[in-house]
């Protein structure tokens, strides 16, 4: 298989966020299967490739994996001679791709983002990894309820909240969490309310792990459902929708959620999808299919017409007189 090279803006401090950490352990994961490393383009980091000193030297028979959504339209000008893979974490940049750069996506609402937007590309599904910590611990759960600041909305933080803190045990994280999976095993319900996040970024939820990581350590889930967290949240069933209607209504179903003894617990079938051995025999069929892929590029073009825009408006001039000759023909 091509040795991958993933393309990170760099890896310090000013690049920590989620879409990071994900990325990382998507490399980790693609160490198990072929050669991968990273290689940085924004600032050059000690031991690290720089892609700017790659692209002046011989072209190499390797694939490039972007997955930086702001700047992956630059990367795709820069690599288009070159293997390049888009691992697509939320959607809604507003870029378009050429069929000869596949797109494997963190989850199926991406997938049917690009499956609109690249009808043409190849692509792929693999979702983000559920690591093996993440099961509940047996701990006692001292914790009623369990909320991060990070991304939740203005509701949540200034209206919830507080309405919560006389009723019931809150604990707002404050900083990082060295061991997030005891912290979920520890409470007994988790808040999560990313929509009025995204909506202002003006892109989607990508994923939104950690819903799904509480679920799996046995913590009861309000959550948003917004985007990549429609995949696997199902309101009534697994998890329950935060922001229903009032403050005291979504009161009135936590504290409600709270008197209950022992919730159902959501089956563990749930969560096999992203378990590693799952996501690894994808993955490597994904590369097997990928490196099929770019043999053929090499020695063939594309040939099927990009859905650019001034073809729908040809098609759909074509679709109207098509009807309009119908109608005349069927005409007295």
């Amino acid at each position: 298989m091509r040795k991958l090279y993933f393309l990170l803006p760099g890896t310090t401090r000013p690049f920590h966020c989620g879409g990071l950490w994900a990325e990382l352990k998507t490399l980790r994961l693609a160490q198990q299967v072929c050669a991968a490393q990273i290689v940085t383009y924004r600032q050059r980091e000690p031991d690290t490739l720089f892609l700017a000193d790659l692209l002046r030297q011989p072209p190499e028979d390797v694939i490039f994996v972007a997955s930086w959504g702001f700047d992956v339209a630059k990367l795709a000008r820069k690599l288009r001679d070159r293997n390049l893979l888009y691992h697509a974490h939320s959607a809604g940049y507003g870029f378009r791709l050429p069929a000869a750069v596949p797109i494997m996506t963190v989850s199926r609402n991406t997938l049917g983002y690009w499956g609109q937007q690249a009808p043409h590309s190849l692509l792929y599904y693999l979702p983000n990894q559920i690591s093996e910590e993440f099961r509940d611990q047996g701990l006692k759960r001292d914790i009623d309820v369990l909320v991060h600041p990070r991304k939740s909305s203005q509701y949540l933080m200034e209206q919830l909240v507080p309405a919560l803190k006389s009723r019931c045990r809150v604990q707002v994280i404050d900083g990082f969490v060295e061991d997030l999976a005891a912290l979920f095993s520890r409470s007994h319900i988790y808040l999560y309310d990313s929509a009025e996040y995204w909506a202002m970024q003006g892109v989607t939820e990508g994923f939104g792990l950690q819903p799904l990581e509480a679920m799996a350590c046995g913590c009861q889930v309000f959550s948003s459902i917004n985007h990549g967290l429609s995949d696997y949240l199902d309101p009534g069933f697994n998890c329950h929708k935060i922001a229903g209607y009032s403050t005291p209504f979504d009161v009135q179903r936590i504290l409600q959620v709270l008197k209950t003894a022992s919730p159902p617990p959501v089956s563990e079938a749930l969560f096999q999808e992203y378990r590693l051995e799952n996501i690894l025999a994808k993955l490597e069929v994904i590369l097997a299919e990928l490196n099929l892929f770019f043999d053929y590029k090499q020695q063939h073009p594309g040939d099927i017409d990009a859905l650019t825009r001034s073809r729908l408006w040809r098609l759909r001039g074509q679709r109207l007189w098509q009807k309009l000759k119908q109608k005349i023909a069927n005409s007295p």
